[in-house]
């Protein structure tokens, strides 16, 4: 009988403990990137999963290109956070639309390669809650940007 409740006493200590995935520092994760070869004339789409203790996610993404093979291809962008229906223990998804080589509206450009070849690059993001806390910085796998 003992050995019973040491064992049902641990394990609730070890379910007691386990770390939950929402905390104060919003928490930022990469989901997908789709079409890894972006041609002109098409859009990209990266998805991001997202939790935050206290909903308080209404200040911004940031957004890095960051290009491989070519220092003049790359941005550093900051958007602000839609608004959305937020309590405590907040979990969604993100997604992040750019054009290259149209205009749409409501998608931002990725703009052209600015070498003489494709950009090989991929994309940082980072969020920032109300009280300033900031996720940590995750990246896209790397892709293609064909030049026109």
């Amino acid at each position: 009988m003992r050995n019973i409740l040491l064992i049902i006493l641990a394990g609730l200590l070890i379910y007691g403990c386990k770390k939950s995935k929402f905390s104060t520092t919003p928490q930022l994760t990469f989901k997908s990137l789709s079409p890894d070869v972006l041609y002109p004339d098409q859009l990209i789409r990266f998805r991001l999963n997202f939790t935050d203790a206290e909903g308080d996610l209404e200040d911004s993404l940031y957004v890095e290109k960051v290009v491989t093979r070519c220092n003049r291809g790359g941005f550093v962008e900051k958007y602000k956070m839609p608004v959305f229906p937020t309590g405590k223990n907040t979990e969604g998804e993100i997604e992040v639309v750019y054009a290259h080589g149209i205009n749409i509206g409501g998608y931002y450009s990725i703009g052209a390669p600015q070498c003489d070849f494709n950009d090989t690059c991929f994309f940082r993001f980072m969020l920032k809650d109300k009280a300033q806390n900031r996720s940590d910085t995750v990246n896209s796998p790397t892709f293609v940007i064909i030049k026109q």
